[in-house]
């Protein structure tokens, strides 16, 4: 699992004691490369949980009119989690990214597509290698605008048949997201030759990009 291949790599989980440690506003700052907090107000934000937030952040790093993608964890209750509590399911928190977009340019509806387009909602608690509760599909919703959007979705998803399997994403009130660890943010980007990488993330970011070229932002075709 991915959890067990990052805890192998010794020297890079030492290197991260002190990330843990930092608040969320200090992460926040260190993680934006391209745009400063300040900047990033300006834009919506939506939350989504789909499994591995390496793979997640790199899909919708790769949508058009998304500015800012941040790994981190919600959807559960306990405060301040770590990557090692969220991983060895001590907690009830998900993998999940914030994503920093713009309005003009993307709708909440189309990154809800995003997010059914770019994972399998029908396994419960799993994500392609990934298995347990901090890999569950979630939707999260911050109004009932949004919330109605979300299950409109998923009512024509049902309708027209598109899985086989009953949806088990859950739809959920956004309470609170926490940033993961420095070391997380754009992982794929930054870590191009890390086995998981290859045989899972860039895979599953290839066929996303293959079913809705249209969505993407010119860089990424």
């Amino acid at each position: 699992m991915k959890l067990l291949q990052i805890t192998l790599l010794t020297t890079l989980a030492f290197s991260t004691i002190s990330c843990q440690s930092k608040t969320k506003g200090e992460q926040k700052h260190e993680t934006m490369a391209e745009l400063t907090a300040n900047e990033l107000q300006q834009y919506e934000t939506a939350y989504f949980a789909s499994g591995c937030f390496w793979c997640v952040e790199a899909v919708f790093e790769s949508v058009k009119g998304v500015k800012e993608v941040v790994s981190g964890y919600s959807g559960g209750k306990e405060k301040n989690p770590t990557y090692e509590d969220v991983g060895y399911g001590r907690t009830t928190h998900a993998e999940a990214v914030e994503v920093y977009y713009d309005p003009k340019v993307i709708s909440f509806e189309t990154l809800v597509k995003v997010f059914f387009g770019s994972h399998d909602p029908t396994t419960l608690n799993r994500q392609g290698p990934d298995k347990g509760a901090q890999y569950r599909s979630i939707a999260f919703y911050k109004n009932e605008t949004e919330k109605n959007i979300i299950n409109d979705y998923i009512a024509q998803l049902k309708k027209e048949k598109v899985y086989s399997a009953p949806i088990v994403t859950e739809v959920k009130a956004f309470n609170i997201f926490y940033d993961a660890e420095d070391y997380h943010q754009d992982y794929e980007k930054n870590n191009p030759n890390n086995s998981y990488i290859r045989n899972v993330s860039v895979p599953r970011l290839k066929r996303f990009q293959a079913k809705f070229p249209e969505l993407l932002k010119d860089q990424a075709h």
